[in-house]
């Protein structure tokens, strides 16, 4: 099989105020294809680190897939990195000149001087339109290898690596069969030692990844064909189903809300939220189920919600008994058929003491936590400790009740 790496470019992606989503896409396609990504590497606007960077890559892999540094300023360096690495001398390329200069006019504009160096090209590069923005790609073939050079826009890249890229390359008769198994409430080590010898297999190949919902394990294998690699995956898809059943909620793009709507079975679900700022709801915004929602730290609406005064006093808003009051609220006062509350401490002292709790006519339910990290990081662990306790306490026997 094919070995490649992707060396995303751009200063701001180091300094992290740019999440490198295009590595993650390109690892996906390549996988889907057949092609075994080696490494990924990020890199700043540095015309020594980045032809370096593209220089190592070229001498170990089949393919190389440079993100970014595509554009009409000083900083924009690929080009000329690829151009040393080759030793090759950029020269404008007319079509592409007029091309640009085409695109500025048509947008009652005058091109500036520096968009010209987007007009380049080597020898050894042709030139990928770019339908939605000024920077073509390049697609480099040298000594049986391939450099692949994209523009940094996600929007752009996409549909460049789409309609550009993938009909040139020769890519391996392969198909790729996947199915990713979602769990809750089992930790990752415990997973792994219940899969045993599973985990350590080639093709079909078993990993487990740690997610905001708890822990994902992918069943993946390779064939020439997916009715094939299908084939080979199923006795340890069957195998990985049966070892996790008691903690799966569903499978490649389910979401935990989506799975507490199906456990909901056509019921309506009210939500009570102190101290998470919204994060539950944002989770169940779009659920069929999700009828009504309360978010507040004011303790006088969370008296008119369910909240008894004596609780208050007495243990306080961050306590099993307030959850427990509030979720009972949340089907009395907003008139829904299934309360669910969560009460938490998002920061300062009692930082990350979260209680939620599940009412229905049949079942109540409660549960605490206390996990550390910042703010942000308790509000999302609170509303997923809340989802999680609904999924499991609305068991399937209880659905239509």
């Amino acid at each position: 099989m094919p070995l490649a790496e992707i060396i995303s470019v751009g200063t701001e992606l180091l300094f992290g105020e740019i999440v490198d989503s295009n590595a993650a896409f390109l690892a996906r396609e390549l996988a889907a294809r057949g092609v075994t990504l080696h490494r990924k590497t990020v890199l700043g606007d540095n015309l020594n680190r980045v032809s370096e960077g593209i220089r190592l890559a070229l001498s170990r892999a089949d393919l190389v897939i440079v993100g970014g540094g595509l554009g009409p300023t000083d900083d924009d360096l690929t080009r000329e990195a690829i151009a040393e690495v080759l030793g090759e001398t950029p020269a404008e390329d007319p079509d592409l000149l007029a091309w640009l200069e085409g695109l500025y006019t048509s947008r009652g504009r005058t091109m500036p001087q520096v968009n010209r160096k987007q007009a380049w090209l080597i020898p050894s590069a042709e030139a990928l339109p770019n339908p939605v923005g000024t920077a073509p790609g390049w697609f480099v073939r040298t000594n049986g290898k391939f450099i692949v050079a994209l523009p940094g826009p996600p929007r752009e890249m996409h549909r460049m690596w789409r309609e550009q890229v993938l009909p040139r390359l020769p890519l391996p008769d392969q198909a790729l069969f996947a199915v990713t198994i979602h769990t809750q409430g089992i930790g990752e080590s415990n997973i792994a030692e219940l899969l045993g010898d599973l985990t350590k297999t080639a093709n079909p190949s078993v990993a487990t990844y740690a997610r905001k919902t708890g822990v994902d394990v992918r069943v993946a294998a390779s064939a020439p064909t997916e009715q094939e690699a299908r084939t080979l995956a199923a006795p340890v898809l069957e195998t990985v189903r049966g070892a996790l059943a008691r903690w799966t909620w569903g499978e490649d793009g389910d979401t935990l809300a989506g799975a507490v709507t199906r456990r909901l079975g056509g019921r309506t679900l009210g939500v009570v939220e102190a101290g998470s700022g919204g994060a539950l709801s944002l989770l169940l915004a779009d659920e069929p189920g999700f009828l009504d929602a309360a978010v507040t730290e004011n303790h006088a609406r969370l008296i008119t919600l369910g909240l008894t005064p004596v609780t208050l006093r007495d243990e306080g808003v961050v306590s099993e008994a307030a959850a427990r009051e509030l979720a009972a609220g949340a089907r009395e006062h907003l008139g829904a058929d299934v309360g669910l509350a969560v009460v938490t401490t998002p920061s300062g002292e009692g930082a990350g003491q979260t209680y939620v709790a599940l009412s229905s006519r049949d079942v109540e339910k409660v549960a605490a936590l206390n996990w550390p990290g910042d703010a942000a990081q308790i509000r999302e662990r609170a509303a997923v400790a809340a989802l999680a306790l609904a999924y499991r306490a609305l068991r399937p026997a209880e659905v239509g009740a």
